[in-house]
């Protein structure tokens, strides 16, 4: 008896060619390649460059630290290798991070018993027991420059002492849209995941007027409410909100792509 055909592969049979255009990190980008022998192909377009310049201290904020927070992979993969290889990692340092993706890219440098919630975001983090009290304590939170103050605004209401290290940077690069356009003009773009509102505001400032009337035409996958929200509040047409994590947004791509071949 022959096993039956796997999601991703049931896709491929019906469009052939599916590219993937992921304005993301380069975990779900690894997700992707992945599953690029089952028939579906990355396309990235990472739109939220870092610039790799870690602020001065950033070994100091982790070793005058009891708890050390990081809100992202990105933050993990500019920081730790400083921290590391300062001093090495502070005896007694707790590591808190928000987001399955952080938690394995602390794993890269050795970091276990990391405290993550198990839904991805600063809310969940705070609701976690390890930081209800906090009095006294002092935290480093790494993270890019700007962005949700709810981190600390939150732990120093409950006592602690509050530290940013602010190690990347968010720009809107400086790249040449007409290849994803000439790609969406012959029928190559088939769906676009979104893990950043910055990173979307970045693209559709980049596409212009030709790509976001494309992109009212192609299903855009999010893996958060938040980003949801603000994805229909820019006029997305097609928002599919996923599982959050890079497994629940290739989940939800093979979902969509499955049930439409269904149906059809």
């Amino acid at each position: 008896m022959m096993n039956p055909p796997r999601p991703l592969e049931r896709v491929r049979r019906r469009t052939r060619r599916i590219a993937i255009v992921s304005i993301a990190g380069p975990m779900l980008l690894a997700s992707l390649a992945a599953s690029h022998a089952q028939g579906t192909q990355g396309a990235p377009a990472d739109l939220l460059i870092r610039n790799g310049r870690v602020i001065d201290g950033t070994g100091a904020a982790a070793r005058n630290a009891d708890i050390a927070i990081f809100v992202s992979p990105n933050a993990v993969e500019q920081a730790m290798p400083i921290i590391t290889t300062a001093r090495g990692i502070p005896r007694g340092l707790k590591f808190a991070a928000v987001g399955h993706n952080s938690v394995r890219a602390l794993a890269r440098f050795g970091v276990s018993n990391v405290i993550a919630p198990g839904r991805f975001d600063s809310e969940a983090l705070l609701d976690l027991p390890e930081l209800k009290k906090v009095t006294g304590l002092r935290v480093a939170i790494f993270r890019g420059v700007g962005g949700r103050e709810l981190l600390r605004d939150t732990l120093a209401a409950r006592g602690a002492v509050i530290e940013y290290a602010e190690c990347y940077r968010r720009v809107q690069p400086d790249i040449d849209p007409r290849p994803l356009l000439a790609a969406w003009e012959n029928a190559q773009v088939h769906a676009v995941t979104v893990t950043s509102s910055n990173g979307l505001k970045n693209m559709l400032a980049m596409l212009g007027a030709a790509g976001r009337a494309h992109l009212q035409h192609t299903p855009v996958f999010v893996p958060h409410t938040r980003i949801e929200k603000a994805a229909r509040e820019l006029g997305l047409a097609t928002v599919v909100l996923t599982s959050q994590g890079d497994d629940g947004i290739v989940q939800g791509l093979v979902r969509w792509f499955d049930g439409r071949q269904s149906s059809t």
